[in-house]
């Protein structure tokens, strides 16, 4: 209970049916355990945690668990690691329609799509996606401090005195390089290679467990996956030549676009599109980068830091739920359609972006803004 992220108060707790989802290791369990020693206290009772996996469900089912649970004066049922079990959907339909005054919460995988899963839990559940930490929830673990989140309209609109406040409480560029390469996921002991060694597990786990398990991958084709993750950590921003992949991997171009909208959805990578309204099923994106600094950090140790500046930029700007397009020749980004960033070190200028309504530039090593052109680290503080 030593740092509560601001989630807990985002999530419709009372809802009831309630869904999580978010990627291996970035918080999730550990939210909703917090959420019923805080709500429900540690006497037994009201509420209810398992794991979907436990062995208790070897020889039970869920049904036969809210029905006991029920019968005692449950009130609220919390299932962690949904997606590893069979006909999940299915009986939580039931337990809605036998049981409406049981609340339920269950957590999965980035992977698990509510929405379409085999019984219609579209108009009865809520969805919840989490992410990890931002660099200002990094910062104020670290430094034992309260820093504000602020909107990406009020960091535009209100930079100056934004940075003197986050300044006057510490100085945020002595950090920023160490949540790039360890931030992300709320793991970090300062052990880098403990951490590191961590996160290649959680990668290899959602290769090997969560694709097959949840996307029906081919457990054929793991090692080829891994290849592709690799590739693409070698070579983001990855300006996207499917023939090239394809050959490279010796993969045919439909399976390729497959895996790579399989990755995406598994948070380890992020594909571009110019125009996210047109995109179709099968279309090829516009740019790939790695999901999160830290992977890039851990995947390839010779990143080359622009590559790094924009895996950051649209990490933060994704996880506070902006849509991103990849903007071409004249900016770097389209931020929710009208908002285009430049991407860049301090020293660059207007140039590219001149002229442009709406544009700004965020750029690296800078405490404090000048005009339009903006600290990079302030887009870690929407969330």
């Amino acid at each position: 209970m030593g740092y509560v992220r601001n989630d807990i108060a985002k999530i419709k707790w009372d809802k009831q049916l309630l869904g999580i989802k978010g990627s291996r290791g970035i918080g999730k369990s550990t939210l909703i355990r917090q959420y019923i020693k805080r709500t429900y206290g540690t006497e037994a009772g009201e509420a209810l945690y398992c794991v979907a996996d436990g062995i208790y469900f070897s020889n039970h089912t869920l049904l036969e668990l809210a029905e006991k649970f029920h019968a005692h004066g449950g009130q609220h049922l919390f299932i962690d690691e949904i997606h590893k079990y069979v006909n999940w959907s299915r009986e939580l339909k039931e337990i809605n329609d036998l049981y409406p005054d049981l609340k339920v919460t269950f957590s999965g995988s980035s992977l698990l799509d509510i929405l379409n899963a085999d019984a219609d839990l579209s108009l009865r559940a809520l969805s919840f996606r989490m992410y990890g930490l931002s660099f200002r929830e990094f910062l104020n673990i670290k430094k034992g401090i309260q820093l504000q989140s602020h909107t990406l309209d009020e960091i535009l609109s209100s930079a100056d005195e934004i940075c003197a406040e986050i300044n006057d409480i510490c100085h945020p560029l002595q950090y920023f390089d160490e949540y790039l390469k360890f931030g992300y996921f709320p793991f970090y002991d300062g052990d880098s290679d403990e951490y590191h060694d961590r996160l290649e597990n959680v990668v290899n786990y959602i290769i090997e467990q969560e694709l097959p398990m949840i996307q029906s991958v081919d457990i054929a084709n793991i090692r080829k996956i891994k290849a592709m993750l690799l590739f693409l950590s070698d070579n983001v921003p990855y300006e996207v030549n499917i023939a090239k992949l394809s050959s490279y991997l010796q993969m045919n171009k439909l399976t390729v676009l497959s895996y790579l909208s399989s990755l995406h959805r598994a948070e380890l990578i992020t594909l571009l599109y110019s125009d996210i309204n047109t995109v179709g099923k099968m279309q090829k994106p516009n740019k790939i980068l790695m999901h999160d600094t830290n992977l890039l950090s851990m995947l390839n140790r010779n990143y080359d830091i622009r590559t790094m500046r924009e895996c950051f930029a649209v990490n933060q700007l994704t996880s506070a739920h902006h849509t991103v397009e990849y903007a071409g020749k004249h900016g770097n980004f389209r931020v929710d359609g009208d908002t285009l960033l430049e991407i860049c070190e301090k020293c660059k200028n207007f140039t590219q972006i001149a002229g442009i309504p709406n544009s700004y530039i965020f750029a690296d090593e800078m405490d404090y803004p000048i005009g339009k052109k903006l600290p990079l680290y302030m887009l870690g503080f929407m969330y």
